[in-house]
């Protein structure tokens, strides 16, 4: 696998990991600089994009359906149910208010908390926590690097607009086990993005309309029968 592609990508990290530390001492830098800076985030932007391989593209859908993601219709709240291919029982809707574990336990409770995530713009921590599951379950030495790699650069890279929030330590982590990846690299982050999503949108998620639109329609139907 080709790491020297990936190198940038941490060594950004590693930079802004060293400045965060001395940020609070630095004073904010003249005006006359501004587009300086400017201009070298658009060149490192650019650079990233010019190194990548004319088949990248193809090698990046490629691997996207390798990694069997669940996907729900863009569709409205109230008509969220009608287009699932796996439809949640009355019970299950009910357990997953009972605790956030049930309701990522199930294909269908994922897949309706992803759409409320899609709502709050916060989609990519579902998306990150499902490729980590993914790459658990792959065998093949070179599909894990391969896996390995995409995650870094889809989700924990700064340059990626679908970044997750992780701390500096988990991100030194990382860094240091993508130079021989496994299936255990993320498992730091991972854990680290379920703990937000439990603790940050599980809450809200159970008072959104979503899921109380969902929950009276499971429970219409289940007295109807």
């Amino acid at each position: 696998m080709q790491f020297s592609r990936l190198l940038p990508l941490i060594e950004q990290d590693l930079k802004r990991a060293r400045r965060s530390s001395r940020c609070r001492r630095m004073r904010a830098p003249p005006q006359r600089n501004l587009h300086a800076t400017i201009d070298q985030i658009h060149a490192v932007s650019v650079g990233a994009v010019a190194a990548a391989a004319p088949d990248e593209d193809e090698r990046r859908r490629r691997i996207s359906h390798d990694v069997k993601l669940e996907t729900i219709p863009n569709c409205e709240p109230s008509n969220t149910m009608k287009s699932m291919s796996t439809k949640p029982t009355a019970e299950d809707v009910r357990s997953w208010a009972q605790s956030f574990d049930k309701l990522m336990k199930t294909p269908s409770g994922r897949n309706v908390f992803r759409e409320f995530l899609r709502t709050e713009y916060s989609e990519e921590n579902m998306l990150f926590w499902l490729a980590c599951e993914d790459l658990k379950n792959e065998a093949n030495k070179s599909a894990i690097e391969e896996k390995a790699r995409m995650i870094y650069e889809d989700f924990i890279s700064i340059l990626s607009p679908k970044e997750v929030s992780l701390d500096s330590r988990v991100r030194d982590v990382i860094n240091k086990k993508m130079a021989e990846p496994s299936t255990q690299t993320f498992d730091d982050a991972q854990l680290q993005i379920y703990t937000l999503m439990h603790r940050d949108s599980y809450p809200r998620f159970l008072n959104s309309s979503i899921y109380k639109s969902l929950f009276q329609r499971s429970s219409s139907t289940s007295s109807e029968s």
